[in-house]
């Protein structure tokens, strides 16, 4: 309710404008990073640093590492393409590179890049 009022009323919309600009990144920093733990792509990237004969097995474990690496190695480069698009002067299609995402899963399975039992347990949520 409180949003709702802040887009529909002037005066809950003039308070907002009096919360300074750092408040507010700070506070979605902290958000976005209180949110890492328990993501599996962040997950799999700090697996990267750690070494494997003394890391707790994951779920992922069961696929072979360097197939692991890969497709998080191409999920990072996912995130890069959408964060270099929504930064350009074409932002306007970052839904588009969203998009793209469903393809390039399925593509990757049928070309044989990552087998389908291996992206069934790397891509399971």
């Amino acid at each position: 309710t409180l949003i709702g009022a802040c887009v529909l009323f002037d005066k809950p919309r003039a308070i907002l404008t009096q919360i300074p600009k750092s408040v507010l990144m700070g506070l979605f920093l902290f958000l976005g990073t209180s949110a890492l733990p328990g993501n599996e792509m962040w997950e799999r990237m700090k697996e990267l640093f750690k070494d494997p004969k003394i890391a707790p097995k994951e779920r992922w474990s069961k696929v072979p590492s360097k197939v692991t690496m890969l497709f998080t190695a191409i999920q990072m480069g996912c995130l890069g393409a959408m964060v270099y698009v929504k930064e350009s002067p074409i932002g306007v299609l970052f839904p588009v590179v969203i998009a793209m995402l469903a393809p390039l899963r399925f593509w990757l399975e049928k070309s044989g890049v990552v087998k389908k039992e291996y992206m069934d347990i790397l891509d399971e949520e």
